[in-house]
């Protein structure tokens, strides 16, 4: 089992700015899973894998890819109050769903 966030290359996001987005695609897509699925990837270790996408087009493409597949997928739009001017779509969290699932869907994106 194993959880996904994909986060906009093209953002140019800092660190800190990055992982806040990506807690929170991982949190937005474990409340919107099936209990038993969060259950079994907890007991198992809570794997995530952080990959990069060029921009909104992937990461609706990825989106829409991970619904039909029948994934839970969790798109990420921050406020706009601090780095960012406006509200901005910034990444998205996919599962946490079995491995091979998660991979089939994004298995030739880079690590962040």
């Amino acid at each position: 089992m194993k959880q996904a966030i994909l986060i906009r290359e093209d953002l140019k996001m800092g660190k800190g700015k990055m992982a806040v987005q990506a807690a929170h695609a991982s949190v937005e897509a474990v409340l919107k899973s099936d209990k038993k699925r969060v259950s079994k990837w907890r007991a198992e270790g809570m794997t995530k894998i952080a990959l990069s996408v060029s921009g909104v087009r992937e990461l609706f493409k990825f989106k829409q890819m991970a619904e039909d597949a029948g994934l839970t997928a969790a798109l990420i739009t921050d406020a706009g109050r601090t780095f960012f001017k406006e509200p901005t779509i910034t990444c998205l969290g996919i599962g946490p769903d079995e491995d091979e699932k998660i991979d089939e869907l994004t298995g030739k994106l880079k690590l962040v």
